[in-house]
C-alpha cells in the first residue's frame, strides 16, 4: 500500500467527507450525491481517485454499486499515523541546542 497516494487522495476536502461517510456504512453513488449536494458525476470521479489510492472497494447489487472503505486501508492507515504518533512522543522537545548533524560538521 502506498501513504502517500491515500495521502494525496484524501487530502482533497470533498473526498475526505466522502470517507468519512462510508466509515458511517455503505453507500452508493445517488445516496452520496443527494447526502453531500454534489452530482453523480463528481461523486463518480471522486470514487475512481480513491479506488485507485486503495481506500474504498465496490460491491455491486443488481444495477447498483456500493462502496465502502477497505478495511486493509484504514488498518494501514491507522498503523502508519500510530508509528508517527510513537515518534512523536518519544521526541525531545526540551532540547534547545540544535542536533542537526550538519551544525556538528561546521563546528569541526
Amino acid at each position: 500500500m502506498q501513504l502517500d497516494g491515500m495521502l494525496k487522495a484524501l487530502g482533497e476536502p470533498m473526498r475526505m467527507k466522502i470517507y468519512v461517510c462510508l466509515l458511517e456504512r455503505k453507500h452508493c453513488v445517488r445516496s452520496l450525491s443527494k447526502k453531500l449536494g454534489i452530482t453523480e458525476s463528481a461523486i463518480s470521479q471522486h470514487m475512481k481517485v480513491m479506488r485507485e489510492a486503495g481506500l474504498v472497494y465496490a460491491e455491486k447489487y443488481g444495477y447498483h454499486t456500493h462502496f465502502l472503505p477497505s478495511q486493509e486501508a484504514v488498518d494501514f492507515l491507522t498503523e502508519q499515523f500510530q508509528g508517527m504518533r510513537k515518534k512523536s512522543l518519544m521526541l525531545n522537545r526540551e532540547q534547545t541546542v540544535c542536533q542537526c548533524e550538519f551544525r556538528k560538521e561546521e563546528q569541526e
